[in-house]
């Protein structure tokens, strides 16, 4: 069940937040309690199950920073009718109820959240108020961006050096009533297609004799997502989530975090992925098995992506934003998740804001937004293509750890 958010109406609109912001019963009918006052609980606030009242008090405490004094024995009794009486002793019993501070979110990082959670709502949008501008980030989200960084610079290698354990391609011969044998000059020789050709266009008897790339994406595929794993294992935050948390994230996650690391290695003179040694193209991925319905696409999205000219940070913070997702269905710790990704979003927002000046940063932020909406699109057909690949050839048995993560 995810917690409503500090500061925000209750009715989001949102269906993950509905169940505890509409907050009058629980789902076996019985009325939540606000752990402070007693009062009729609206959900959790600050990670505790408080009223409005409440809520509005501690964090206006907090923020103003104001110092409350007991004129009796700090033992005042705090009810719905007696809350007012005494600001220390409701602010304590605040704490003790578990209340937590760093859970505050400033009014910047509240506009923050709502566009956010907009930009989710309706990807289609495009904001049409120009981004503000920061003077610097903060010493905690420096610190943020250098977590992330030491993480993905020690489980991400662009060259490709590590990847040495990998099968050779497999020559496919394609038999028809007209076949002929691997050294007769008329058998049409291997050559490049354009995007737009499909290998299913040619007929049986002229298709070509190619290379079958799939024991090779098998291999690739699991290196790259080994990588991920210990990149989100090296993040503190992540490993302090349940495991059955940590693996949901992984499972929703890792498909889309290939795509930014292969991003980075994406030329965009040449439309291909230069993994050291080895260059790929979108023909390579037809040849595995890839549709068109999803390598066109893909190309797409990576030509996009990589004319925004991102830094490394933004890459790295790319990668966490879509790692801390908190509308899975199976998370417990959904609060913490969503203010930890705030908490990334707000980061990478103030960091273009200073690194990215005007002309030069004008909707970065948003347009990001929107390819990670369309990245999420094209995961989902990637799932249903390796689904697909998997009926026809023996990928599991090649790639277990790929059949996990899209399980």
């Amino acid at each position: 069940m995810q917690c409503p958010s500090e500061g925000e109406s209750s009715s989001s609109g949102s269906p993950s937040t509905t169940t505890s912001s509409r907050g009058d019963t629980d789902l076996d009918g019985e009325e939540k309690i606000c752990a402070v006052c007693g009062d009729r609980a609206t959900g959790y606030h600050f990670h505790v199950m408080t009223c409005e009242g409440c809520k509005g008090f501690f964090r206006r405490s907090v923020i103003k920073g104001v110092q409350f004094t007991c004129h009796f024995t700090r033992s005042c009794t705090i009810t719905k009718a007696k809350r007012r009486q005494c600001q220390a002793c409701r602010y304590q019993k605040c704490l003790d109820a578990g209340m937590r501070k760093d859970m505050i979110m400033s009014e910047q990082a509240l506009r923050l959240r709502r566009a956010l959670r907009q930009q989710k709502q309706h990807p289609e949008q495009t904001p049409t108020e120009e981004p503000s501008q920061e003077t610097g980030l903060t010493a905690e989200q420096e610190q943020l961006i250098e977590i992330l960084t030491e993480a993905h610079k020690k489980h991400f290698d662009s060259s490709f050096a590590q990847f040495i354990h990998y099968q050779p391609p497999v020559r496919l011969y394609i038999h028809s009533p007209r076949s002929r044998s691997p050294q007769d000059p008329a058998v049409p020789p291997l050559c490049p297609f354009s995007p737009q050709d499909h290998l299913e266009s040619y007929p049986e008897e002229v298709l070509p004799d190619v290379f079958s790339l799939l024991p090779l994406f098998a291999d690739l595929s699991t290196f790259m997502i080994q990588e991920v794993i210990q990149f989100a294992k090296a993040i503190p935050s992540f490993r302090s989530l349940p495991i059955d948390d940590q693996i949901s994230l992984l499972k929703g996650a890792t498909l889309e975090i290939c795509q930014i690391r292969g991003n980075i290695i994406f030329n965009e003179e040449t439309n291909a992925w230069n993994c050291g040694q080895h260059c790929y193209t979108i023909q390579d991925g037809a040849l595995t098995g890839f549709q068109q319905i999803y390598l066109e696409p893909l190309l797409k999205f990576h030509i996009s992506l990589k004319k925004l000219r991102l830094h490394e940070a933004e890459y790295v913070l790319l990668q966490a934003l879509v790692l801390f997702y908190p509308d899975h269905v199976n998370v417990t710790q959904r609060d913490e998740i969503d203010r930890i990704q705030e908490q990334i979003a707000l980061t990478l927002k103030n960091y273009i804001d200073q690194r990215h000046p005007l002309p030069e940063g004008r909707f970065l932020y948003a347009k990001l937004l929107l390819l990670l909406t369309e990245l999420r699109t094209l995961k989902v057909e990637n799932m249903r293509q390796i689904l697909r690949i998997q009926h026809t050839q023996d990928l599991t048995s090649m790639t277990p750890l790929l059949s996990e993560i899209i399980s």
